[in-house]
């Protein structure tokens, strides 16, 4: 039960870490409330399983990014090149917010432009990581919040 527990957080992860819409949280906080998986492990599953979603979101970005200027390409040249103007003001480290709502475009942006894979992983890892232990600590003290609260 508790591997196919966390094979399902690992594909929430992942699916949630690419274009579909999907969300992790509820089943990371729904086995961390059951209490039966240590934390620490529901983090570095759930962790794992969106990097390796971001990857195949930069993988995508990364074989589009040799059809730029093809009519079929789903971005026109002139926001291709407002989205590499942003990118580079904001550089790698917009990487880091990879986790929030829109990052899958981050992402892609990062793939179509060839960011090095080697960071590319780095920073993507970090931020998604960063990201569960803080659903974890929300979690938490979520949880003593609601305990608190029954005992009154």
């Amino acid at each position: 039960m508790v591997a196919a527990s966390l094979f399902g957080l690992f594909m929430a992860a992942f699916l949630a870490a690419t274009p579909l819409p999907f969300q992790s949280e509820i089943v990371f906080l729904g086995l961390m409330a059951g209490g039966s998986i240590a934390v620490w492990l529901l983090v570095i599953v759930a962790s794992v399983g969106n990097t390796l979603g971001s990857c195949v979101t930069y993988a995508a970005g990364r074989g589009l990014g040799g059809a730029r200027g093809a009519r079929w390409f789903p971005v026109r040249p002139d926001q291709l090149g407002r989205a590499e103007r942003w990118f580079q003001r904001w550089g790698l480290w917009a990487l880091l917010v990879s986790w929030a709502p829109g990052g899958d475009l981050i992402v892609a942006l990062a793939g179509v432009l060839r960011v090095p894979f080697g960071r590319f992983l780095a920073l993507v890892a970090l931020a998604k990581t960063l990201r569960y232990i803080a659903v974890a600590l929300l979690g938490d003290g979520a949880a003593t919040l609601l305990a608190r609260l029954w005992i009154w």
